[in-house]
């Protein structure tokens, strides 16, 4: 049996539950419910006021904070200098594809084309 504010494998809200009779649905944490939390957090509400309306530990949601902006400087960083790496990722590739299309090309005309009668020496 599952009671209100039981916790699953990672400390995430259980799925769904029942109790004593009741059933009562739980909704799961997914990154959207923790992005809503992790933004009011950094519009500057209250940890300690969020924790008791969510349901969720101070810590967990320190580390969904610390997370979210771990990741969003990682997202910022890479997309600055990897723009033109990406660009010039995919012209090498394309590039590789075409040399390849041509190499199966020429064997293609080379077995189509007919070779040249021989010439019996005198």
């Amino acid at each position: 049996m599952v009671v209100n504010g039981a916790k699953g494998r990672d400390g995430d809200a259980a799925a769904s539950g029942e109790s004593e009779g009741n059933v009562k649905t739980f909704q799961r944490w997914n990154a959207t419910r923790k992005r809503d939390v992790v933004l009011r957090l950094l519009r500057g509400e209250s940890l300690d006021a969020i924790s008791r309306e969510v349901g969720v530990e101070i810590a967990k949601l320190d580390t969904w904070r610390n997370d979210a902006l771990e990741a969003m400087e990682a997202g910022l960083r890479a997309r600055g200098q990897s723009a033109p790496n990406r660009e010039l990722e995919e012209a090498v590739r394309r590039v590789g594809e075409l040399t390849m299309e041509v190499e199966l090309l020429r064997r293609r005309c080379d077995l189509a084309r007919p070779s040249p009668p021989r010439r019996s020496k005198p």
